[in-house]
């Protein structure tokens, strides 16, 4: 196993090339599938794990048209659930014959038959390969007819997503309730708009239901934004920098981005941190400049029920700076890579903090330690849990104390290039 020792660098001025989004790519790559069209593919792809097995999925599926092989074959998806999710329903809604969809042994125990289930209403051919209600799946591809679908508001966005994707190749188009409280609004938000922006008539026709006609997506040349999760990073080295003078550029990101984890300007601006945009143009990528701004909040609550990647960020970066938090709407954290809840309590907990899990749904911390984040007792590595954010959120806390951490390996499935990044930045970074 390697383990990264990560120092902090002197002074923090940087200008970093974020990786392109994988939310806006995964999406996008998706939609050129269903249009039938391989000649055009998005401009600026990700290149972070989770984009890539998107891209050999639907690779296979081409070559198999071509040479006329057997269907009846495997897609491995890895530990991408996005491409479990998106490749479900793709699989299920496309003549594309018969797939069985797996992954790595964490994926086949994260739930996904909320989406089997609807899709079966669809009319959709789904079994289980093994425990009922997880992956892997055989899939028998069909045209589906499409309609009226009811589905819960309160389960992971990438569901109701992946039924939104298919819906303008559904011959009846889809008509989409989502009942009792909807979380993670923006990432149907961002998937309804990137379904727009090729031609696609989908939008909210109530306050709980959308509906997306049976008119076919349109292919075109498609530029895709840098990734705001990504920058989160960066604005916590900003926020824990002891350079009063700190200030990291971030290119190619976008004021007013349909993004949902551009709420982390927001946030952080509660947390002493100031984002200038070089030009405000709609829709035209540019440069943040990331500064100090002198203020902090002594305390902070917060509902990241809209955006729960950005929430491993926000505790670590709040523990570091001594503010005391409570943190809601948190329940999607426990089904992830790992349950994140769970995991940055333990962590945490190696350098003093003793954050508190509530309800399953909520974290909170009182702003004392058991001890000193310099002791000897830190000293202890992070475990990663095959989870990039719990990586991507710790590493930032060398700007506090020398870190040590298992498996730093596991940033490609969103940021390939973060530890050259931070070794640009200044940050040493030893490995044994």
């Amino acid at each position: 196993m390697t383990t990264y020792h990560i120092t902090q660098p002197r002074e923090l001025h940087c200008d970093v090339k974020l990786p392109a989004s994988k939310s806006i790519s995964n999406r996008a790559l998706i939609i050129y599938a269903l249009t039938g069209h391989d000649a055009i593919l998005p401009e600026n792809l990700s290149d972070c794990d989770d984009t890539k097995v998107i891209i050999r999925a639907l690779n296979t599926l081409r070559s198999q048209d071509k040479t006329d092989a057997p269907s009846d074959a495997t897609i491995d998806i890895m530990a991408a659930g996005t491409a479990m999710r998106f490749m479900t329903a793709f699989l299920a809604a496309t003549d594309s014959g018969r797939h069985v969809l797996t992954g790595t042994e964490r994926m086949k125990h994260r739930p996904i038959k909320v989406l089997v289930d609807a899709l079966r209403q669809l009319g959709a051919r789904i079994e289980y390969e093994g425990e009922e209600g997880f992956p892997p799946l055989r899939i028998s591809g069909r045209h589906l007819s499409g309609g009226q679908l009811e589905i819960a508001g309160n389960v992971s966005s990438q569901y109701i997503s992946a039924l939104l994707l298919i819906g303008p190749v559904l011959s009846q188009g889809l008509t989409l309730r989502l009942t009792g409280d909807i979380i993670s609004r923006p990432y149907i938000d961002l998937t309804l708009w990137t379904m727009r922006e090729f031609g696609a008539d989908a939008e909210w026709t109530s306050v709980d239901t959308i509906e997306v006609k049976p008119l076919p997506y349109k292919p075109r040349p498609y530029y895709i934004e840098n990734d705001w999760s990504s920058a989160s990073y960066w604005y916590e080295m900003v926020a824990l920098s002891k350079d009063p003078y700190a200030c990291v550029r971030l290119e190619g990101l976008m004021d007013g981005s349909k993004q949902g984890d551009s709420s982390v300007r927001y946030i952080f601006s509660l947390l002493g941190v100031k984002t200038t945009f070089a030009t405000k143009k709609p829709g035209v990528p540019t440069t943040i400049t990331l500064k100090k701004n002198g203020h902090c909040l002594p305390r902070l609550e917060y509902d990241f029920v809209n955006a729960p990647d950005l929430a491993q960020t926000i505790v670590c970066t709040c523990c570091a700076m001594g503010v005391p938090f409570k943190f809601r709407g948190l329940q999607t954290l426990k089904i992830k890579e790992t349950d994140r809840l769970l995991a940055l309590c333990t962590e945490l907990a190696k350098l003093g903090y003793d954050i508190q899990e509530e309800n399953g749904n909520q974290l909170s911390w009182d702003g004392t330690t058991r001890h000193s984040p310099h002791s000897p007792n830190a000293s202890e590595p992070i475990n990663t849990y095959d989870d990039h954010r719990m990586a991507l959120a710790f590493a930032p806390l060398a700007m506090l104390r020398p870190i040590s951490m298992n498996n730093p390996g596991v940033v490609t499935k969103s940021y390939p290039q973060f530890w050259e990044h931070l070794q640009q930045a200044g940050f040493t970074i030893e490995s044994s």
